[in-house]
C-alpha cells in the first residue's frame, strides 16, 4: 500500500513500471516542500525490496525496516546523514559535500546486503555543492545494476541538467484541500474544524498538515513568524537589517519562513482584489484585512516577486544574509 495522497498518476506509472521489471536507476521527484516527496522515495524504496505481490505492502519484514530506517539497503542520504559522517551536528551543515556523494558512490558499488536492490534517497539534491553533482553524475552516467538512486528536489532547474536528463523525473504539484482535509479526519481522526484549517494553511502540503495536526508547537511557530512579519513595515532600515541577520543564522528554517511569508501576502493580493474567501489564513481574517488597507495591489505583487526571488537565490546557495538583507529593504512601509 502507498502511503501517499494526491500523486495518484505517480503512483501508477511507479506500480506499473516495478510489475513490468522496468525501473529507472535514478528517479527525481520534483515540488514544494512537504508535498510528499520524501514519503514517495520511501514506498518506492519499499516497493522494490517488498517480499509481497502487492508492492509495497506495508507488512513485510522489508516494508517495516524501511519504514524505521533500519534497513541496511536502503540509505537516506541528506544532511542529517552528512552531519553524523561528519561527526558535526545538523546546523553546521549547509550543503550536500563531495565527500557524502563520494561515500555513496562506495556504498553503490557494493551488492545488496539482505535486499533486492540497494536504494539511495538524496533528499534537496538542490543543496549540492557543484563538486557533489558532479561526483553523482559520474554514478548516473555509470550506474550499478543492483542500486536505484532516488532524488528529491524542489526545482529541477536548480540542479545540472546533466544529472535531469538521467533521471526519470516526476513533478510533484499540490495536494487539493478538499483530499487533504479527507485524509487528517480519516487517517488522522482530526476533527472537521481544526482538519478544515489545517488544510487550508497548508498550501497544499500534506506533510505539512500532517506534521502540523501531530505538534501543536507548529501553529505557534507560525503564528510567531507571521506576527513577526506584520511589524516589519513599521521597522527602520537598521531594524531590518538586524532582523535579516537574525533570519539568516537560521538556516533550517529558513526556507519555511519565507514560504509562511508568501502564503501571508498572497492573502493580502486576494483581500485586496476582492476574493477574501480564498484565503489560506482564514483564522487570521482581521489582521489580513487590517494589513490590507495600508498597501496598494502594486506594492502587494512588488513583495510577492520578492520574496520568490530570494527562494529562488537561496536555493541556488546564495549568501543567505545578503539574499535576505535585499528582501528587508524591498518590503513597504505602512502607508496608514
Amino acid at each position: 500500500m502507498w502511503q501517499i495522497t494526491g500523486h495518484d498518476w505517480v503512483v501508477t506509472l511507479l506500480g506499473n513500471s516495478i510489475a513490468q521489471g522496468r525501473v529507472s536507476h535514478a528517479c527525481l521527484f520534483t515540488g514544494p516542500p512537504q508535498v510528499g516527496k520524501t514519503t514517495l522515495a520511501l514506498n518506492l524504496a519499499q516497493a522494490l525490496n517488498c517480499d509481497q505481490l502487492e508492492r509495497p505492502c506495508q507488512q513485510c519484514a522489508p516494508c517495516r525496516k524501511i519504514s524505521a530506517g533500519i534497513h541496511p539497503d536502503v540509505r537516506m542520504i541528506d544532511l542529517e546523514y552528512q552531519a553524523l559522517l561528519r561527526e558535526e551536528t545538523p546546523a553546521q551543515q549547509r550543503a550536500l559535500r563531495i565527500e557524502t556523494i563520494r561515500s555513496l558512490r562506495e556504498q553503490a558499488s557494493l551488492k545488496p546486503f539482505e535486499g533486492q536492490r540497494k536504494v539511495f534517497i538524496i533528499r534537496d539534491a538542490d543543496d549540492m555543492t557543484s563538486e557533489a553533482a558532479n561526483s553523482l553524475l559520474k554514478t548516473l552516467e555509470e550506474p550499478p545494476s543492483h542500486a536505484v538512486l532516488i532524488l528529491t528536489a524542489r526545482d529541477a532547474r536548480s540542479l545540472l541538467p546533466t544529472i535531469v536528463s538521467r533521471c526519470q523525473m516526476f513533478g510533484l504539484r499540490q495536494v487539493p484541500t478538499n483530499l487533504i482535509e479527507k485524509e487528517l479526519r480519516a487517517r488522522y481522526k482530526v476533527d472537521e474544524e481544526r482538519s478544515s484549517l489545517l488544510a487550508r494553511l497548508s498550501s497544499g502540503r500534506m506533510g505539512w498538515a500532517i506534521a502540523t495536526a501531530q505538534d501543536d508547537t507548529v501553529l505557534k511557530q507560525r503564528d510567531d513568524t507571521l506576527r513577526q512579519l506584520a511589524l516589519l513595515p513599521r521597522m527602520g532600515r537598521i531594524d531590518r537589517l538586524h532582523y535579516a541577520e537574525h533570519l539568516s543564522r537560521r538556516a533550517g528554517s529558513v526556507r519555511e519562513t519565507l514560504e509562511l511569508w508568501l502564503g501571508w501576502w498572497r492573502d493580502l493580493l486576494l483581500i485586496r482584489s476582492g476574493c477574501p474567501e480564498m484565503i489560506s489564513n482564514v483564522d487570521l481574517g482581521p489582521a489580513l484585512e487590517e494589513q490590507a488597507a495600508k498597501h496598494d495591489l502594486k506594492d502587494i505583487v512588488g513583495v510577492i516577486d520578492a520574496i520568490r526571488r530570494t527562494k529562488h537565490q537561496l536555493e541556488l546557495n546564495v549568501n543567505p544574509r545578503l539574499a535576505l538583507e535585499v528582501l528587508m529593504l524591498d518590503l513597504p512601509s505602512d502607508s496608514a
